[in-house]
């Protein structure tokens, strides 16, 4: 006898859901395909429907729901789906009926009859499914809800997955039907209250913040207000703590948000929420105490004027302890803002400034606190009070003129009977933080209308404020410099409110700022130099006119006219300029005068590095400015890239300025001409590109391309710093056909050659390394077939492709292969043959030692072979060259001869230094025996690479170091402790990863361990580096209290 569908169904739905889900779709195709008639399904249900077993009953329903489900939405006759909502309805005690309900009631098909003939139903939560969905016809009706709560009493013993569907459905009522709900009243509130009391599960708890939260502000809710306040104050605070991997990504935030929404949502709550929030602030848990200060802001800025009011000065006495006592400063923090959010409820509209008003009464005591406790301002509470003020002060404008009122000539009187500095410096900082207050209100549009047409509440106090900022900033001893900073910041201050100095006045404070920035000393703590530069900036920003008729003058008039060995006379001065190139006039005319100060002291004679200064002086301003949206890029173009470099390759053959022949300075130069040719279009970057060997001079000229020359003096061959830096910022304009402007029929292959030549040959070791920056270019950025084999073959014999025939024996080709395996390996082109003839050299006698060395290089990055350059760079390139070598490092390490094994180990610490920590993780198991023995050779660059290495490993797997704890902390304690042997880097790494164990790695480990680490690193806090002391202080701690009880046990 052949099953139907509903034995099969049922057989199959305890043990394969999912079978059993897909015997119901065959089902819903029958149906649709007219092979049997939907009558036929649910006669078919007959003895399953009817069974004694419950469990039996819902299995059938569920059945029937998923055929109704997977039908598509055309399938059923309206009256099929009236015959489905009756059967459903009747069977709801069952359960298994809402999922067929809900495709129900999405059909275009069901209508008003059909919702009215759900209501004479039984009922039950899957009437409020059916009738809920036809939100056209819906006309609500009492009992229907009546009905749901009576239902569902039991609602906290069922299963969580049914509550979760009994509350959605109640939310999506919410949503789609409020007007009907809410004529429900009182008792359809006290039932829902009841239905969800007790909930705990984070989601459910999610949807009843919010359905109960359109009931706190939408009903008359003014007989059920304590019902509806208990109903979720209950869950206050929330201290929720979310399982790892939770799939439903709910987190103690959102369930915070959501009850602090609820509890904020009525005034009515007002005298049930302040006093229990008021009482939990006495709570020893800083995180409850932020989570009530929280709450306190969002009631106080929710809740009605008449309702905060009633309670503002009872918050204020609870608040201040708070702030006056300050134990943690983010819960003072927080208790500022519900002080600044109770006076700006108060304040708002508010244009009085009458001592009757809801805001004068809250800030009344408020005053009378703060003058009291400004009478000793030595004590430490003057510095909150400032900030209390000032918070309060920023809230309204009717807020702050209150405050001035009452505070600010008190203060002016205390300042002026106050004996020492520090007391002055506390009022002072009282006075910067009402000062701010009037800036940030100046800020504020509506605070502007409300000052409008009425004199500033500082006016009168203007003259006064003014002298006492500028005799404290310019006539205290230099030794004062927390007292002087404050003053500074209080005249900033005052230049920041609108129209409240004169610019007569504002440019005096100009005058000072820049007095002090160019008399401070160079050896000196330039706190108050910093500070007056930033204010200068700030004023730039409002008042630029005065930087330029002021500051520029005074700075300029202090930069010499001709380079000498004091450094002092110009470094401050073009520190002060180069920051104060924030507004684009004001870099313009900087860069126009440095300009003309450089061409001037190029036509002098002394050291270069004052040229050097104002080159990078150039170039900090231009950088941090779009230069390819700059209207002045063509003008920087030639009266820097071409006249610059025109004039550096003539002073090398000496027809130029002597200065323009320093190494460094053509590195300087080379970056900030790099810096401009980036920017330039591409037609431009191509005719810049002609002049990479040749910098834009006549061919008569006296000076002659490096390439391809003989016996070439060194000042000349120092240009190609310059050629190179060209080569990189030309980037893909660079065409062979226009680069080779050298010589005549050359190919890419020669013109290699002939780099690597010149790299092999070269004596002077900065030239060589230029020299490897633009072979390690030409190579990468290569767009012919051909260039990737041709670099391939120099890298393989370098000599023989560089024809040099009677090598020197201290001839060293390394640097090239490693140079041209750098520019192959970045763009992964013959990757693994690269890869495979740099790691052979490894266990060569000869070659082995600069070998391992040059694989440090292999991914370092370059500021030359760069992307920003147009350097082929692919995403995986770092993941490869790890792949591929560190297996076979580990396996060639073991069976290479002792001599050889250190090549192995400093070629990994130079592979590791530049891999991510995902990356080097994947062989973790590796590399750990190798990184070991790493700790054990003497050169300290791979020490202290191999520790880097060793601290990221310890941060994402202490259990991978424990099987080796005692022979790596024995290593890192004696790295750490000799001065003489290890830098003072090696030595404070050494320690931060000793740091790390106790709390990463078991206590059962460590524990054996504790006495002689402790030991070993005693001489280390005698260490002659501060820092390297700091860190034994807190490596010492860290190990000395492992094994120890907490202090909260």
């Amino acid at each position: 006898m052949v099953m139907s569908d509903i034995q099969r169904y049922l057989l199959k739905v305890d043990d394969d859901k999912a079978s059993a889900e897909q015997i119901a779709k065959e089902t819903a195709r029958k149906v649709e395909s007219k092979e049997i008639a939907l009558i036929d399904v649910v006669q078919s249900l007959g003895e399953y429907i009817n069974d004694e077993d419950a469990a039996i009953r819902s299995k059938a329903v569920t059945y029937l729901s998923h055929v109704i489900a997977s039908l598509p939405e055309t399938a059923l006759s309206r009256h099929q789906i009236q015959v489905l909502c009756q059967f459903l309805c009747d069977r709801v005690g069952d359960g298994g009926a809402i999922l067929g309900l809900m495709k129900l009631q999405c059909l275009r098909r069901f209508n008003g009859e059909m919702a009215t003939m759900t209501l004479r139903a039984e009922q039950d939560v899957e009437d409020l499914v059916q009738f809920a969905a036809d939100q056209e016809n819906f006309m609500g009706s009492p009992d229907l809800v009546y009905s749901l709560l009576e239902h569902f009493q039991d609602l906290m013993i069922r299963p969580h997955s049914q509550r979760l569907q009994i509350l959605e459905l109640l939310h999506e009522l919410m949503q789609n039907h409020r007007s009907t709900l809410q004529s429900l009243g009182n008792e359809a509130i006290v039932g829902i209250t009841d239905l969800v009391s007790g909930e705990k599960d984070p989601r459910s708890l999610m949807i009843i913040f919010s359905f109960l939260h359109v009931i706190m502000v939408e009903w008359d809710i003014a007989d059920q207000a304590e019902t509806l306040f208990d109903s979720v104050f209950c869950y206050f605070p929330i201290t929720f703590r979310p399982p790892p991997n939770d799939p439903y990504k709910i987190t103690a935030q959102d369930l915070k948000a959501r009850l602090r929404n609820c509890i904020a949502a009525s005034s009515l709550f007002a005298p049930l929420a302040f006093p229990q929030l008021i009482e939990k602030l006495d709570s020893t848990s800083p995180n409850v105490k932020k989570d009530v200060l929280q709450t306190l802001t969002s009631c106080v800025s929710s809740y009605g004027v008449t309702a905060v009011s009633n309670y503002s000065v009872t918050l204020w006495d609870c608040l201040k302890y708070e702030i006056l006592n300050v134990q943690e400063e983010d819960l003072a923090e927080e208790a500022l803002i519900t002080l600044q959010a109770i006076a700006t409820r108060l304040g708002k509209g508010l244009d009085s400034t009458s001592q009757t008003t809801y805001l004068a009464t809250y800030l009344k005591p408020i005053m009378a606190e703060s003058n009291k406790q400004l009478q000793e301002p030595q004590h430490k509470q003057a510095k909150p009070i400032g900030q209390i003020l000032g918070s309060l002060g920023t809230s309204s404008s009717s807020a702050f003129l209150l405050i001035v009122k009452a505070i600010v000539p008190a203060l002016l009187t205390l300042y002026q009977d106050a004996d020492s500095i520090a007391s002055q410096k506390s009022l002072l900082e009282v006075l910067v933080q009402i000062c701010n207050a009037a800036v940030a209100l100046d800020q504020m549009s509506d605070a502007k209308l409300s000052f409008s047409g009425v004199e500033h509440p500082l006016s009168s106090f203007k003259d006064r404020l003014f002298e006492l900022f500028s005799q404290a900033l310019m006539g205290t001893a230099s030794e004062e410099v927390t007292f002087r900073i404050v003053a500074l910041q209080g005249l900033l201050r005052l230049c920041q409110i609108g129209n409240y100095l004169q610019k007569s006045e504002v440019g005096m404070v100009v005058q000072y700022l820049d007095e002090i920035v160019l008399t401070a000393d160079v050896g000196g703590r330039d706190d108050v130099r910093n500070e007056a530069v930033e204010a200068l900036v700030t004023i730039s920003k409002i008042k630029p006119h005065l930087i330029m008729d002021i500051t520029f003058p005074a700075f300029m008039a202090r930069l010499p006219d001709q380079s000498s060995g004091d450094q002092d006379s110009y470094i401050i001065t073009l520190e002060g300029l180069a920051r104060l190139s924030v507004e684009r006039s004001i870099s313009d005319t900087l860069i126009r005068r440095l300009l003309n100060k450089l061409e001037t002291v190029l036509s002098s004679t002394g050291p270069a590095t004052y040229t050097q200064a104002l080159l990078s002086t150039i170039d900090y301003v231009l950088s941090r400015r779009d230069l390819s949206a700059d209207p002045n890029l063509g003008s920087y173009h030639e009266k820097i890239v071409v006249s610059f470099v025109s004039r550096a390759a003539l002073a090398s053959v000496n027809s130029g300025p002597p200065m323009l022949t320093e190494p460094s300075t053509l590195e300087i130069l080379g970056r900030l001409i790099g810096r401009i040719i980036r920017a330039l279009d591409e037609h431009k970057r191509k005719s810049v590109a002609l002049e990479t060997y040749t910098f834009f001079l006549e061919p008569e000229a006296p000076f002659h391309a490096v390439l391809y020359g003989q016996d070439v003096p060194e000042k000349r061959r120092f240009t190609l710093i310059l050629s190179t830096w060209i080569l990189a910022s030309v980037g893909s304009a660079l065409q062979a056909s226009t680069l080779y402007t050298v010589a005549d029929d050359i190919d890419l292959d020669s013109f290699l050659n002939e780099i690597a030549r010149l790299a092999l040959l070269e004596t002077v070791p900065l030239i060589r390394f230029y020299l490897l920056k633009q072979l390690a270019l030409l190579v990468n950025r290569s767009s012919a077939p051909q260039g990737p084999n041709d670099a391939f073959k120099i890298m393989q014999d370098p000599l023989n492709a560089a024809q040099i025939v009677d090598p020197s024996p201290s001839l060293d080709a390394t640097p090239v292969v490693f140079w041209i395996a750098k520019a192959l390996v970045l763009r992964l082109a013959r990757t693994e043959e690269v890869l495979d003839h740099v790691l052979g050299l490894l266990s060569s006698k000869s070659h082995g030692p600069a070998s391992a060395r040059g694989f440090a290089a292999l991914l370092a990055p370059d500021e030359v072979l760069s992307k920003e350059n147009g350097a082929i760079i692919r995403l995986l390139a770092r993941q490869r060259v790890f792949s591929i070598c560190v297996p076979r490092i580990a396996k060639e390490f073991r069976a290479a001869e002792d001599l050889a094994k250190p090549h192995y180990l400093i070629a990994l610490s130079g592979i590791l230094k530049d891999v991510s920590t995902e990356v080097m993780m994947s062989e973790i198991n590796t590399l750990l025996p190798l990184l070991l023995q790493s700790l054990d050779l003497p050169d300290q660059d791979v020490k202290a690479a191999t520790i880097d290495s060793l601290v990221v490993i310890c941060q994402e797997s202490p259990a991978a170091v424990e099987g080796h704890a005692k022979s790596l902390t024995a290593r890192l304690s004696q790295a750490a402790t000799d001065p003489k042997k290890a830098t003072a880097k090696v030595r404070f790494n050494a320690l931060r990863c000793l740091q790390l164990f106790p709390g990463r790695v078991k206590e059962s480990t460590l524990l054996p361990l504790k006495a002689s680490i402790i030991r070993g690193i005693l001489p280390s806090l005698d260490d002659p580096k501060r820092h390297v002391r700091k860190a034994a202080v807190e490596c010492r701690a860290a190990w000395s209290n492992l094994g120890e009880p907490d202090a909260d046990d």
